[in-house]
């Protein structure tokens, strides 16, 4: 699936922005809509093809950790297939305290997770991976953004899982999904939250061609 830059868009950024350089093709190994709808802010062309790899869950592996892996390997599938293209993967964790908080199994486990979360202040934590395996050039790096609760009833937590599709979604919330009767603030990258840091991917993404 080819995407255009968005509608509005500049395909070299914005005006206040440096121009991004010339790219290689763009792949987005995910098929989440939200972080397709994210890359596309940035203006650039892209291709959609999904990095189906198996996701890593090791216990002994920090949040940042895991999330780098799991980035990594959905690139590489993909760019084992697409060597001219640079690939971009990316995963997302959600972590309170040393706690994993992972995509609920049922609305009964994802009611479960938003009562843990309620008035308390969490991770979100996206591991990025931009891979171009014909140039042998790779970035990789992690972003993190805390988000903190509002003290939630147990009406409002049902009430948001009857309302918002939270079994695809890591604390079974999803801050652009009615994420105001939950969030009460956040200190970093917004978009990070959703799924894709755009403030450091453009600064990579600028870098181009890495050392």
């Amino acid at each position: 699936m080819n995407l255009p830059p968005a509608a509005g868009t500049d395909p070299k950024g914005p005006a206040d922005e440096p121009p991004l350089p010339d790219l290689p093709p763009i792949i987005l190994a995910s098929a989440s809509p939200r972080r397709r709808e994210l890359l596309a802010r940035l203006g650039v062309r892209f291709e959609v093809v999904p990095g189906h790899a198996e996701e890593a869950e090791h216990d002994e592996l920090t949040g940042r950790e895991l999330c780098l892996l799991n980035a990594h390997r959905k690139a590489r599938v993909v760019a084992k297939h697409h060597p001219d293209h640079l690939v971009i993967g990316a995963d997302t964790v959600v972590y309170l305290g040393t706690r994993s908080l992972g995509k609920p199994v049922d609305d009964a486990d994802a009611r479960r997770m938003l009562a843990l979360l309620s008035g308390e202040t969490h991770q979100v934590l996206t591991g990025v991976c931009l891979l171009h395996l014909r140039g042998h050039r790779e970035r990789l790096f992690a972003d993190v953004t805390e988000v903190t609760f509002r003290s939630l009833s147990p009406e409002a937590i049902a009430a948001y899982v009857a309302a918002v599709q939270t079994l695809d979604k890591a604390g079974a919330y999803a801050i652009q999904e009615r994420g105001e009767e939950l969030v009460a603030g956040i200190q970093g990258s917004h978009s990070n939250v959703v799924g894709l840091p755009l403030e450091r991917l453009r600064a990579e993404l600028l870098a181009w061609p890495w050392e």
